[in-house]
């Protein structure tokens, strides 16, 4: 089950779960879609991977499997990946 972690890593907007929005990598490295476009060029700075359309999770499922209240906040490592 994918942590659906709540916020981009780079500019530390809110991702709802039950939103669409987020862009992901294989690691779930968690990216808004501005930044993952416009700053990341479609790349996790992390690993280099493919971002991807992160699935919603319905809001009934959220009560029973909740999204991640972890924040993940590196503005400095945000850049395109080599």
């Amino acid at each position: 089950m994918l942590q659906m972690r709540p916020s981009c890593e780079c500019c530390d907007k809110d991702l709802p779960a039950q939103e669409a929005g987020a862009r992901i990598c294989s690691f779930e490295c968690t990216f808004c879609e501005a930044c993952a476009t416009d700053v990341l060029g479609g790349r996790c700075p992390n690993c280099g991977g493919e971002l991807v359309a992160r699935p919603t999770r319905s809001v009934a499922k959220l009560a029973k499997y909740p999204a991640s209240t972890q924040r993940v906040h590196k503005p400095g490592g945000c850049a395109r990946a080599p």
